[in-house]
């Protein structure tokens, strides 16, 4: 398992053979939290706020990985 944080929350997510399969996504006070999984192997989820967006990205492709996209308006 990988736990990943950003300003909006933290996700943890855990890598297999078949691809990346979310474990728990806990958005921090004043954000909501959404997911995404177009296909096994990629997993974005998403902590949103009025003024800002935390955007985590996990893959299994090559091997298992995860970066954080922080946006603020």
């Amino acid at each position: 398992m990988y736990t990943v944080p950003s300003e909006g929350g933290k996700a943890t997510v855990r890598f297999g053979d078949d691809g990346v399969c979310l474990v728990s996504a806990v958005p921090n006070q004043g954000f909501t939290v959404s997911t995404e999984q177009g296909e096994p192997q990629t997993l974005t989820v998403t902590f949103s706020a009025s003024r800002h967006r935390s955007e985590i990205t996990a893959t299994s492709r090559p091997h298992g990985g995860a970066n954080v996209k922080e946006v603020s308006w």
